[in-house]
């Protein structure tokens, strides 16, 4: 023992908490995905997807003539940024989901990162099953004959 201060001589150092980044530096990645969502919103609020010539067609609908989950996207946004949720729904329901999936997702990656914790999204197989079986059916009922209700 050292007779100084009273600890062994090879005492381990105590352990230190690595320094937390500053809170502006922690939320810059979710600022800057929020700015570009926001942006594209903004741009498809704008720019009307209900008039030709402003954004391509869907290369699936376009060669087939069948709707991809995808179709009526851009007018689901549109209508959405409008405030018609109506409208949203019957031009792309999965849209609107996915819109609102991603708001909650977006939150909780600005709460845990303004907290200074790791985010983490470790979703297994059987969800994403569930999702891709989900999206599959969408597909497919859309484009039959009675799925005309959902079809953009």
């Amino acid at each position: 023992m050292n007779a100084d201060s009273g600890a062994p001589p090879f005492a381990p150092p105590a352990e230190t908490q690595p320094a937390r980044p500053p809170l502006w530096r922690r939320l810059a990645a979710p600022a800057g995905v929020l700015a570009a969502v926001a942006g594209a919103f903004a741009y498809v609020g704008a720019v009307d997807p209900n008039q030709p010539g402003h954004y391509p067609v869907c290369p699936l609908y376009a060669l087939t003539g069948l709707y991809c989950p995808g179709c009526g996207g851009l007018r689901s946004a549109h209508a959405f940024v409008h405030g018609d949720l109506l409208g949203a729904l019957h031009d792309n329901a999965a849209g609107v989901a996915a819109y609102l999936a991603f708001a909650v997702l977006w939150t909780l990656w600005a709460v845990r990162a303004a907290r200074g914790l790791p985010v983490r999204l470790a979703l297994g197989r059987t969800p994403l099953w569930v999702l891709g079986s989900a999206l599959l059916l969408f597909t497919v009922v859309r484009n039959l004959p009675f799925g005309g209700s959902i079809r953009p």
